[in-house]
Protein backbone atom coordinates (compact mmCIF):
# COMPACT_ATOMS: atom_id res chain seq x y z
CA UNK A 1 0.00 0.00 0.00
CA UNK A 2 0.66 3.76 -0.39
CA UNK A 3 1.39 4.75 2.70
CA UNK A 4 2.09 7.90 4.63
CA UNK A 5 3.04 8.62 8.55
CA UNK A 6 1.99 11.24 10.72
CA UNK A 7 4.03 11.58 13.85
CA UNK A 8 6.09 14.18 15.86
CA UNK A 9 7.86 12.50 18.57
CA UNK A 10 10.80 9.33 19.10
CA UNK A 11 8.08 7.23 19.51
CA UNK A 12 6.86 6.69 15.91
CA UNK A 13 10.70 5.61 14.71
CA UNK A 14 10.22 2.15 15.06
CA UNK A 15 7.19 2.09 13.23
CA UNK A 16 8.92 4.01 10.51
CA UNK A 17 12.02 1.96 10.27
CA UNK A 18 9.96 -1.00 9.87
CA UNK A 19 7.73 0.65 6.95
CA UNK A 20 11.01 1.76 5.33
CA UNK A 21 11.73 -1.76 5.12
CA UNK A 22 8.58 -3.31 4.59
CA UNK A 23 6.58 -3.86 1.16
CA UNK A 24 4.75 -1.09 1.79
CA UNK A 25 5.68 2.32 -0.34
CA UNK A 26 6.12 5.08 2.76
CA UNK A 27 5.42 8.01 0.76
CA UNK A 28 5.86 10.78 2.81
CA UNK A 29 5.66 11.40 6.63
CA UNK A 30 3.65 14.82 7.82
CA UNK A 31 5.02 16.42 11.05
CA UNK A 32 4.55 19.51 13.05
CA UNK A 33 5.87 22.75 12.26
CA UNK A 34 9.05 23.59 14.47
CA UNK A 35 8.29 25.63 17.76
CA UNK A 36 10.69 27.55 20.22
CA UNK A 37 12.14 24.92 23.02
CA UNK A 38 14.48 25.94 25.91
CA UNK A 39 15.84 28.91 27.52
CA UNK A 40 16.63 30.60 24.13
CA UNK A 41 13.45 29.07 22.88
CA UNK A 42 15.29 28.00 19.38
CA UNK A 43 13.16 26.55 16.63
CA UNK A 44 13.36 23.22 16.83
CA UNK A 45 12.65 20.48 14.83
CA UNK A 46 10.62 17.06 15.75
CA UNK A 47 12.08 14.17 16.20
CA UNK A 48 10.71 12.65 12.93
CA UNK A 49 11.75 15.43 11.02
CA UNK A 50 15.31 14.67 11.67
CA UNK A 51 14.33 10.94 11.37
CA UNK A 52 13.32 12.02 7.40
CA UNK A 53 16.57 14.08 6.97
CA UNK A 54 19.01 11.78 7.68
CA UNK A 55 17.26 8.76 5.48
CA UNK A 56 16.21 11.11 2.44
CA UNK A 57 12.48 10.66 2.99
CA UNK A 58 10.16 13.13 1.83
CA UNK A 59 8.72 15.17 5.36
CA UNK A 60 6.23 17.67 4.95
CA UNK A 61 5.77 19.88 8.62
CA UNK A 62 2.26 20.97 9.13
CA UNK A 63 1.84 23.83 10.84
CA UNK A 64 -2.58 23.72 10.63
CA UNK A 65 -5.12 20.89 9.37
CA UNK A 66 -5.01 23.12 5.49
CA UNK A 67 -1.75 22.33 4.96
CA UNK A 68 -2.74 18.87 3.84
CA UNK A 69 -4.54 19.98 1.31
CA UNK A 70 -3.87 17.99 -2.13
CA UNK A 71 -1.30 15.40 -0.13
CA UNK A 72 -3.87 12.93 0.91
CA UNK A 73 -5.25 11.59 -2.42
CA UNK A 74 -2.67 9.81 -3.88
CA UNK A 75 -2.50 7.46 -0.26
CA UNK A 76 -3.60 4.49 0.65
CA UNK A 77 -3.37 4.88 4.39
CA UNK A 78 -2.20 6.96 6.99
CA UNK A 79 -0.79 6.14 10.15
CA UNK A 80 -0.55 8.19 12.97
CA UNK A 81 1.30 7.70 16.23
CA UNK A 82 1.32 10.88 18.43
CA UNK A 83 0.94 13.45 16.00
CA UNK A 84 -0.66 16.31 18.47
CA UNK A 85 -3.25 17.75 16.29
CA UNK A 86 -6.90 16.79 15.64
CA UNK A 87 -8.15 16.32 11.99
CA UNK A 88 -11.41 17.07 10.59
CA UNK A 89 -13.96 14.13 9.52
CA UNK A 90 -13.29 15.41 5.46
CA UNK A 91 -9.69 14.63 5.91
CA UNK A 92 -9.92 11.68 7.56
CA UNK A 93 -12.28 10.46 4.33
CA UNK A 94 -9.29 11.39 1.94
CA UNK A 95 -6.68 8.31 2.29
CA UNK A 96 -8.83 5.09 0.80
CA UNK A 97 -8.92 3.60 3.87
CA UNK A 98 -8.89 6.25 5.97
CA UNK A 99 -6.03 7.13 9.04
CA UNK A 100 -5.35 4.31 11.28
CA UNK A 101 -3.92 5.32 14.66
CA UNK A 102 -1.34 4.12 17.38
CA UNK A 103 -3.14 4.80 20.61
CA UNK A 104 -0.47 3.89 23.67
CA UNK A 105 -3.27 2.25 25.27
CA UNK A 106 -6.18 -0.72 25.53
CA UNK A 107 -8.98 1.61 24.47
CA UNK A 108 -11.31 3.02 25.37
CA UNK A 109 -9.38 3.07 28.87
CA UNK A 110 -7.11 6.44 29.10
CA UNK A 111 -8.72 8.32 25.74
CA UNK A 112 -6.62 11.54 25.32
CA UNK A 113 -3.16 13.38 25.59
CA UNK A 114 -1.34 11.13 28.20
CA UNK A 115 -2.98 7.85 28.74
CA UNK A 116 0.46 6.20 29.66
CA UNK A 117 1.25 8.84 32.10
CA UNK A 118 -2.10 7.89 33.89
CA UNK A 119 -2.31 4.65 33.94
CA UNK A 120 1.00 4.47 35.71
CA UNK A 121 -0.60 7.76 38.09
CA UNK A 122 -3.30 5.39 38.93
CA UNK A 123 -1.65 2.33 39.28
CA UNK A 124 -2.90 0.41 36.62
CA UNK A 125 -1.47 -3.30 36.71
CA UNK A 126 -1.45 -3.35 32.81
CA UNK A 127 -0.45 -0.76 30.14
CA UNK A 128 -2.08 -1.64 26.26
CA UNK A 129 -2.03 -0.46 22.84
CA UNK A 130 -4.11 0.16 20.18
CA UNK A 131 -4.59 0.48 16.70
CA UNK A 132 -7.57 2.30 15.97
CA UNK A 133 -9.61 4.11 12.71
CA UNK A 134 -9.70 7.50 13.17
CA UNK A 135 -12.79 9.41 13.19
CA UNK A 136 -13.36 13.28 14.90
CA UNK A 137 -13.55 12.21 18.08
CA UNK A 138 -10.84 12.11 20.80
CA UNK A 139 -9.92 8.53 20.21
CA UNK A 140 -13.33 7.09 19.90
CA UNK A 141 -13.28 5.25 16.21
CA UNK A 142 -13.34 1.47 15.63
CA UNK A 143 -10.89 -1.37 17.00
CA UNK A 144 -8.29 -3.04 14.47
CA UNK A 145 -6.39 -4.56 17.24
CA UNK A 146 -5.46 -4.22 21.21
CA UNK A 147 -3.13 -5.84 23.36
CA UNK A 148 -1.97 -5.79 26.61
CA UNK A 149 1.22 -6.11 28.79
CA UNK A 150 1.69 -6.32 32.02
CA UNK A 151 3.04 -3.31 33.55
CA UNK A 152 6.72 -3.45 35.44
CA UNK A 153 6.12 -1.33 38.74
CA UNK A 154 8.95 0.10 38.69
CA UNK A 155 8.53 1.46 35.10
CA UNK A 156 8.37 5.48 34.47
CA UNK A 157 6.62 6.74 31.41
CA UNK A 158 9.81 7.27 29.31
CA UNK A 159 10.19 4.13 29.41
CA UNK A 160 6.98 2.19 28.99
CA UNK A 161 6.20 4.27 26.37
CA UNK A 162 9.84 3.55 24.40
CA UNK A 163 8.75 -0.02 25.26
CA UNK A 164 4.99 0.39 23.56
CA UNK A 165 6.24 1.77 20.52
CA UNK A 166 8.05 -0.97 19.98
CA UNK A 167 5.27 -3.47 20.71
CA UNK A 168 3.36 -1.09 18.57
CA UNK A 169 4.93 -2.00 15.24
CA UNK A 170 3.51 -5.87 15.20
CA UNK A 171 0.14 -4.23 16.02
CA UNK A 172 0.58 -1.43 13.02
CA UNK A 173 1.93 -4.58 10.76
CA UNK A 174 -0.90 -6.97 11.46
CA UNK A 175 -3.57 -3.71 11.33
CA UNK A 176 -2.02 -3.04 7.88
CA UNK A 177 -2.92 -6.58 6.34
CA UNK A 178 -6.39 -6.47 7.71
CA UNK A 179 -6.73 -3.58 5.82
CA UNK A 180 -5.82 -5.19 2.41
CA UNK A 181 -7.87 -8.12 3.86
CA UNK A 182 -11.31 -6.20 3.77
CA UNK A 183 -11.37 -6.74 7.91
CA UNK A 184 -13.82 -4.62 9.54
CA UNK A 185 -12.50 -2.60 12.61
CA UNK A 186 -15.34 -3.31 15.64
CA UNK A 187 -16.84 -0.26 17.09
CA UNK A 188 -15.58 1.14 20.55
CA UNK A 189 -17.50 0.46 23.81
CA UNK A 190 -18.14 3.22 25.88
CA UNK A 191 -17.89 0.78 28.78
CA UNK A 192 -14.97 2.03 30.86
CA UNK A 193 -13.82 4.70 28.90
CA UNK A 194 -11.65 7.47 30.75
CA UNK A 195 -10.14 10.22 29.89
CA UNK A 196 -6.25 10.68 30.25
CA UNK A 197 -6.00 14.23 30.73
CA UNK A 198 -2.48 15.99 29.55
CA UNK A 199 -0.39 16.46 32.28
CA UNK A 200 0.18 20.21 33.67
CA UNK A 201 3.45 21.54 36.17
CA UNK A 202 0.90 22.54 38.67
CA UNK A 203 0.53 18.41 39.07
CA UNK A 204 3.98 17.71 39.59
CA UNK A 205 4.04 19.76 43.10
CA UNK A 206 4.19 16.93 45.49
CA UNK A 207 1.70 16.60 48.63
CA UNK A 208 3.70 14.61 51.35
CA UNK A 209 0.23 14.78 53.18
CA UNK A 210 -0.93 11.60 50.58
CA UNK A 211 0.66 8.16 51.05
CA UNK A 212 3.95 6.84 50.12
CA UNK A 213 1.88 4.74 47.25
CA UNK A 214 0.66 7.45 45.58
CA UNK A 215 3.65 9.48 45.59
CA UNK A 216 5.64 7.04 44.24
CA UNK A 217 2.88 6.25 41.10
CA UNK A 218 3.33 10.42 40.36
CA UNK A 219 7.76 10.12 40.30
CA UNK A 220 7.43 6.97 37.81
CA UNK A 221 4.42 9.15 35.95
CA UNK A 222 5.68 12.31 35.72
CA UNK A 223 9.32 11.23 34.14
CA UNK A 224 10.69 12.84 32.09
CA UNK A 225 8.04 15.76 32.05
CA UNK A 226 7.10 17.38 34.10
CA UNK A 227 8.98 15.68 37.23
CA UNK A 228 7.34 15.56 40.41
CA UNK A 229 9.00 18.24 42.15
CA UNK A 230 9.14 19.76 46.17
CA UNK A 231 10.77 22.80 47.78
CA UNK A 232 13.44 22.45 49.87
CA UNK A 233 15.17 25.41 51.71
CA UNK A 234 13.44 27.58 48.88
CA UNK A 235 14.92 25.66 45.60
CA UNK A 236 13.03 23.39 43.32
CA UNK A 237 14.35 19.74 43.87
CA UNK A 238 12.98 17.61 41.43
CA UNK A 239 12.57 13.90 41.95
CA UNK A 240 13.06 11.03 39.08
CA UNK A 241 13.07 8.03 41.31
CA UNK A 242 11.64 7.01 44.43
CA UNK A 243 9.66 4.24 46.16
CA UNK A 244 8.14 3.49 49.27
CA UNK A 245 10.05 2.88 51.97
CA UNK A 246 9.16 -0.87 53.30
CA UNK A 247 11.74 -1.37 56.63
CA UNK A 248 13.04 2.35 56.81
CA UNK A 249 13.48 2.44 60.94
CA UNK A 250 12.39 6.36 60.25
CA UNK A 251 8.98 7.98 61.79
CA UNK A 252 8.87 11.15 59.96
CA UNK A 253 6.00 13.57 59.56
CA UNK A 254 4.56 14.22 56.23
CA UNK A 255 7.78 16.14 54.17
CA UNK A 256 10.27 15.45 56.89
CA UNK A 257 13.87 14.43 55.67
CA UNK A 258 16.22 12.16 56.95
CA UNK A 259 19.38 10.50 55.22
CA UNK A 260 21.98 7.91 55.93
CA UNK A 261 25.50 7.42 54.07
CA UNK A 262 23.87 5.67 51.34
CA UNK A 263 19.79 6.38 51.67
CA UNK A 264 17.44 9.35 51.58
CA UNK A 265 13.66 9.28 52.92
CA UNK A 266 10.96 12.08 53.21
CA UNK A 267 8.20 11.35 55.55
CA UNK A 268 4.34 10.29 53.81
CA UNK A 269 1.20 10.01 55.41
CA UNK A 270 1.76 6.46 56.35
CA UNK A 271 5.36 5.64 55.95
CA UNK A 272 8.46 6.63 54.41
CA UNK A 273 9.39 7.22 50.97
CA UNK A 274 12.88 6.16 49.87
CA UNK A 275 14.76 8.85 47.38
CA UNK A 276 16.62 6.99 44.68
CA UNK A 277 17.88 10.00 42.48
CA UNK A 278 17.27 13.64 42.24
CA UNK A 279 17.45 17.22 40.20
CA UNK A 280 18.66 19.65 42.41
CA UNK A 281 17.74 23.56 41.02
CA UNK A 282 20.17 24.70 38.65
CA UNK A 283 22.44 21.53 38.49
CA UNK A 284 22.12 17.66 36.60
CA UNK A 285 20.57 14.57 37.99
CA UNK A 286 22.16 12.89 40.56
CA UNK A 287 21.89 9.94 43.28
CA UNK A 288 19.97 11.14 46.00
CA UNK A 289 22.31 9.89 48.67
CA UNK A 290 25.08 11.76 47.20
CA UNK A 291 22.79 14.91 46.52
CA UNK A 292 21.98 14.98 50.63
CA UNK A 293 25.61 14.72 51.55
CA UNK A 294 26.08 17.33 49.78
CA UNK A 295 23.43 19.67 51.27
CA UNK A 296 24.27 18.10 54.67
CA UNK A 297 20.61 17.60 55.95
CA UNK A 298 20.19 18.47 59.92
CA UNK A 299 17.38 16.87 62.12
CA UNK A 300 13.97 17.63 61.45
CA UNK A 301 14.29 19.63 58.13
CA UNK A 302 11.45 19.52 56.16
CA UNK A 303 10.37 19.78 52.40
CA UNK A 304 7.61 21.79 51.57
Amino acid sequence: MRIAVAATPHLAIPTLNWLLQSEHDLVRVFTTAPKPSGRGARMTRSDVAQWCEERKVTCIEISSTSDFTSLLEDLDCVVVIAFGMLLPQNLLDIPQYGFINLHFSALPRWRGAAPVQRAIENGDTHLGATVFSLDAGMDTGPIYRTELFERDPEMRSLEALDFLAGQGVALIATTLKDIESSVSPTVQSVDGASTARKLSKDEASINWNETARVIQQKVLAFYPNPIARTIFRGDVLKITRARAAVDSNYQLVPGEVASTKSSLFIGTSDGSLEILSVIPQGKNEMGASDWARGVRIEPGERCG
